[in-house]
């Protein structure tokens, strides 16, 4: 269920990544200055991230941790 889940996340971030829509316009201008696609850009790197920062706290294999000194 976790690998299905994750697999589904990272095609889910491929298929968002081609914004074939905002290639030929600048506007609107969000808050004014950011061009549209800038800000799509910006707001995808944001959800990758958090999306990473999941894929890794719920699929880490715990075996790598053990044996390792904790500071």
């Amino acid at each position: 269920m976790k690998r299905t889940a994750a697999v589904a996340i990272v095609a889910t971030l491929f298929v968002l990544h081609q914004d074939v829509w905002f290639w030929r316009a600048a506007r609107p201008l969000v808050f004014g200055v950011l061009p549209i696609g800038l800000f799509y850009h910006a707001a995808f790197t944001l959800v990758t991230s958090l999306a990473l920062c999941l894929l890794v706290w719920l699929l880490w294999p715990s075996h790598l941790d053990e044996g390792t000194p904790r500071s």
